[in-house]
């Protein structure tokens, strides 16, 4: 019996000499050294006593080893969790007591405040630093270079990836191998992918983008990334003569934008761009057409499904849309009984095919909730058709930000905000933002005769919720306003300050 992952993602390269991993300094991993080393991970796992099915959480920064981890979790069978490098401790602790994770790998910074919470629940430790360092590498030096797979089918369970709810209680999505694989193949034939590709990578591996994305799709081309640890502008045009193809958040292209180094001349080279993870606005389209002769290809994913649709690579990049379903995905837009509304009008945006998720972990009643029995998941994304076939994303039903690609959701900000002195009662909304789509706006009710002191509030929610999810401003209001059933009405809020970040 096969394993389907492993053997198409990785497998496939063994023993190969060809460049996988070109790192900043100028080194390159082969697919051969790559895929050696995560044999040895994949050893030292095993030795841990993690058998299929188990799960493996890792809060590590971007390396060739932290790579190698999700290759060896796919190798040996593990259920690969990765988690976003700014959760706090106790945001970590929920991750690893819900997931029932047998082994967390954080940096060896972490250690000291997560190894109370791994010894609480259950779970064993080991540290992997972003300079390939820690415990984890110590056990893997001096392993084989090979391993025997562990057979798996493509529906057996492949990763977990966390993604918020409207309470604040966090879900996990179930990915398993096919939804990866289905993706990855669908996308590289999309997008016209080959091994002679090389990508430029400064996304973070923790997120489907980067990792399900970016990653599994030059896996399964056989091509090469540029392997950054961070997007820095000066780095992206260093190395973009080297590079075929990039993918990015709107962030991405709009710091490129202002750098006067970055010219038609230096992507001369690319034949791809891709942004997605956050709307990008039509003006950056705009100029970015105008200073390099290409248009940006936008997309629609996220954590539940990987991708849904795509802009065409071959024909009109429509600015202010996601473009057509994907090969093998039905789309359709639905109104509030469920029923599919005509084309044009604007409702839940409901998506089927091999790349949607087996579920939330645990959580049967929301999977009902949101996943059909029909296959059709609510997205909880407001969207339209129009005459074209081109898909609009016009809004959220629920209230969800996204900024710079992370989904954040105001239930979890607004308990912080709620808790601190002075405060009667709080609203978090997300407000356009040229860099990031969105931005985070928190807006405070005092209680009667307070002053909230904004500077402490801020710090005590730095304190406690990951960088991605601080709220950008604090403003004091004298009232949130409230339709007759009692409810914020968070429509007019955002109507009020959609400005505050617009550019002088």
């Amino acid at each position: 019996m096969a394993n389907p992952l492993y053997d198409r993602l990785f497998g496939a390269h063994a023993g190969k000499s060809t460049p996988f991993l070109i790192l900043p300094d100028g080194s390159t991993l082969t697919h051969a050294d790559f895929i050696g080393r995560a044999a040895q991970i994949a050893h030292v796992l095993t030795e841990l006593g993690l058998e299929p099915g188990d799960r493996l959480a890792a809060q590590v920064d971007k390396s060739p080893e932290a790579l190698a981890v999700y290759a060896a979790c796919a190798q040996a069978g593990v259920v690969f969790l990765p988690l976003n490098t700014g959760y706090t401790v106790d945001e970590l602790t929920y991750f690893i007591d819900n997931s029932g994770a047998r082994l967390v790998v954080c940096d060896g910074s972490k250690l000291d405040g997560l190894r109370p919470v791994a010894e609480k629940l259950g779970a064993m430790i080991e540290t992997l630093n972003a300079d390939g360092s820690g415990s984890l590498m110590d056990k893997a030096a001096g392993q084989p270079l090979t391993f025997d797979t562990v057979a798996r089918s493509g529906d057996d369970l492949a990763a977990f990836l966390y993604t918020s709810g409207t309470t604040g209680r966090s879900k996990g999505a179930m990915l398993t191998q096919d939804n990866l694989l289905s993706n990855s193949e669908t996308l590289a034939e999309l997008w016209q992918f080959t091994d002679r590709d090389v990508l430029l990578h400064a996304l973070p591996i923790f997120h489907t983008h980067g990792l399900f994305v970016a990653t599994n799709i030059t896996l399964f081309a056989g091509g090469a990334l540029i392997f950054l640890p961070k997007f820095d502008a000066a780095e992206i045009i260093r190395l973009m003569p080297r590079a075929t193809s990039m993918m990015g958040v709107p962030t991405f292209y709009t710091r490129l934008l202002d750098d006067p180094a970055f010219t038609k001349e230096l992507a001369q080279g690319m034949r791809l761009f891709v942004s997605g993870s956050a709307p990008l606005l039509a003006e950056t389209h705009i100029r970015f057409e105008e200073r390099t002769g290409h248009r940006i290809l936008e997309r629609y994913g996220m954590t539940e499904t990987n991708m849904n649709t795509s802009n065409p690579y071959d024909g009109e990049r429509r600015a202010g849309t996601v473009g057509f379903p994907l090969p093998g995905v039905e789309l359709k837009i639905t109104g509030s009984e469920g029923e599919t509304l005509p084309q044009g009008e604007v409702g839940l945006i409901e998506v089927r095919g091999p790349n949607v998720f087996k579920g939330y972990w645990q959580m049967p009643e929301k999977t009902r909730e949101e996943l059909r029995e029909d296959g059709f998941f609510i997205t909880g994304d407001l969207g339209m058709i129009d005459a074209d076939g081109y898909v609009h994303i016009v809004g959220r039903n629920k209230d969800l930000i996204i900024s710079g690609g992370y989904n954040i959701y105001p239930k979890e900000i607004e308990l912080v905000l709620d808790d601190q002195p002075g405060v009667m009662e709080s609203a978090v909304i997300g407000v356009p933002h040229a860099d990031f789509g969105e931005t985070v706006l928190g807006l405070i009710v005092p209680e009667p005769g307070a002053t909230p002191d904004l500077d402490a509030i801020a710090a005590v929610a730095a304190e406690k919720l990951a960088r991605f999810k601080h709220p950008r401003k604090l403003v004091v209001i004298d009232a949130l306003p409230r339709n007759t059933m009692g409810k914020v009405q968070k429509n007019i809020l955002r109507d009020d300050y959609k400005d505050t970040f617009a550019p002088a």
